[in-house]
């Protein structure tokens, strides 16, 4: 876990020198919390019509899947390294597990987070706002090297959500975002860094902490 801000540059260096060091067996597994500071990305499948608003944030490309997304101040961001041909070499399955691990993290806080068979990421019906409404509360962006993954999940704890008026958050045009604090559950980092763990370990495994 970095209590710094990390730049998003630096974070990918770090991550592809540490998944291709497992690859090679040089390193062990390793998920790694974060915050950013405000910035967008654009995955292999963003639009350029979805950034709505050039010159608020850096834009960073990215060679995640998916379209363009926001990190910054009070998001979680996990980035997670696994092995998966000691695990299970099937991407769907992957980031079925990533998205059951965040169901369970927000279930320990009373939310009742869905996953979407068109969309990926976990959804939070939002009925007060309307029928059928729902925003995005965690979104999920993975890459697989040497079928080692990287990159990982960002879960709205506190974030400023107007930042996402900048784009289209994972080209989603229906439905808006959410945070915990949105919510009406002003719960602290530490919080769900706790949840985060104790999920991950009963999706994934028993986990230690690294320096």
């Amino acid at each position: 876990m970095s209590e710094a801000r990390v730049g998003y540059d630096e974070a990918v260096a770090w991550m592809e020198a540490r998944a291709a060091a497992i690859a090679a067996g040089r390193e062990a597994e390793c998920v790694w919390l974060l915050e950013h500071p405000p910035l967008y990305t654009a995955g292999t499948s963003a639009r350029p019509e979805d950034l709505v608003g050039p010159g608020r944030f850096p834009v960073h490309p990215s060679g995640r899947g998916g379209q363009y997304t926001y990190h910054g101040p009070g998001q979680r961001v996990a980035y997670v390294m696994l092995d998966l041909t000691r695990r299970r070499p099937d991407l769907r399955a992957y980031v079925a597990s990533l998205e059951a691990w965040l169901i369970a993290t927000l279930e320990a806080f009373n939310v009742r987070a869905e996953r979407r068979e068109d969309r990926v990421g976990v959804w939070v019906r939002r009925p007060e706002k309307g029928e059928g409404v729902e925003d995005k509360i965690a979104a999920i962006g993975i890459r697989v090297r040497r079928w080692v993954s990287f990159h990982g999940v960002s879960l709205n704890v506190e974030p400023d959500l107007g930042h996402f008026a900048g784009i289209v958050p994972c080209g989603v045009r229906e439905h808006g975002v959410t945070s915990l604090m949105d919510l009406g559950l002003p719960v602290s980092m530490a919080e769900v860094d706790m949840q985060l763990r104790a999920a991950f370990e009963a999706v994934f495994g028993e986990t230690m902490a690294e320096a």
